[in-house]
């Protein structure tokens, strides 16, 4: 009987280590995962970042040329 109690108790063990080992994997699997996904949003910050930049420089060359037709209009028209 007290054989018995120990082969269960050994067996429970054997699953229990079993059962760590495959969470352990599953936890170093989700890291990776995480990992890529960060890489993912920084590249897509870093686009969005350089796509703001770009339109705030076609923005401002926009502006000085509608200001430069508004001076060169002004003057033609002894404004």
């Amino acid at each position: 009987m007290r054989e018995d109690r120990n082969i269960i108790a050994y067996e429970m063990i054997i699953e229990t280590n079993r059962d760590v080992k495959w969470i352990c994997k599953t936890l170093e699997d989700m890291k990776g995962s995480i990992e890529d996904h960060e890489a993912r949003i920084r590249k897509l910050e870093s686009f969005s970042s350089e796509t703001k930049g770009s339109e705030g420089k076609i923005a401002a060359g926009l502006g000085a040329g509608a200001g430069g037709v508004v001076a060169v209009l002004l003057k033609f028209f002894g404004g």
